[in-house]
């Protein structure tokens, strides 16, 4: 049976929403946001017209709001103007990242050797501050830097390749944030990754680069089926890892 959201927004702080030409995309960045830190869990149901008065905004934005969580398959909507929070689940952890290692290592390896020194600068800056933010446990503004930092590794990828590669970046976040909540000290490793993953691309190791960028989403795929179900097979995340890394020899 669906869970009220009412209690767990009761006592939320919501935002004031100043652009209203960006109005939709607002509510619905914010609305992931919740989603995706656990905020409003799996289960939650949620009602266009009870979340626009809570929000203040009419429901047109809501209602765009909720589409595009149902795009992203955060949400399932009913006729009736509400909505179930989708529970997280093995088959589409193994699709979104298969899809994504297979888009980001070719990202990886049109950018190998053509950042500029400002792209190199900026992504040494945001591994300092997803260290700092880790101490802090401010873990959604590690989530943004970190969501920065691969963009920065895919940089001369150019439409519609860039917005497809951020597109998966961004529906991976929810599984990203499960792995942080169920092993913090995946966080040492991951460090190490983007480290190498930087030092190819500054190199020009287009090879080398998109190989470790596939084994490093590969990490956090295999550790959330792991928690999920540790009996599921993985099979387009193992076909995409092998795809990447054979065509890295």
């Amino acid at each position: 049976m669906p869970v009220r959201v009412d209690s767990t927004l009761d006592n939320l702080t919501i935002p004031e929403f100043v652009n209203r030409r960006e109005l939709s995309s607002d509510v619905h960045r914010h609305l992931r946001r919740l989603i995706n830190d656990g905020v409003i869990p799996a289960g939650s149901e949620l009602n266009q017209a009870d979340l626009a008065r809570r929000f203040q905004v009419s429901r047109i934005p809501m209602r765009e709001a909720f589409r595009m969580l149902q795009q992203e398959g955060l949400i399932n909507v009913e006729l009736n103007q509400r909505a179930t929070v989708r529970a997280l689940d093995s088959r589409e952890v193994d699709q979104l990242y298969g899809v994504r290692i297979a888009l980001e290592a070719l990202g990886v390896r049109i950018t190998a050797g053509y950042l500029t020194k400002a792209e190199i600068d900026e992504s040494r800056e945001c591994l300092k501050r997803m260290s700092e933010t880790k101490r802090s446990q401010d873990m959604s503004e590690w989530i943004s830097v970190h969501r920065h930092f691969h963009t920065l590794c895919t940089a001369r990828a150019d439409e519609p390749l860039a917005r497809i590669i951020l597109s998966y970046s961004e529906r991976t976040e929810r599984y990203l944030r499960f792995v942080q909540q169920s092993h913090p000290d995946a966080f040492a490793a991951a460090e190490d990754e983007h480290e190498r993953i930087l030092a190819a691309l500054t190199s020009g190791d287009a090879d080398g680069g998109s190989a470790l960028m596939a084994r490093h989403l590969a990490h956090t795929a295999t550790s959330v089926l792991a928690d999920l179900d540790d009996e599921f097979d993985a099979t387009t995340v193992q076909q995409a890892l092998s795809m990447t890394c054979l065509a890295a020899r």
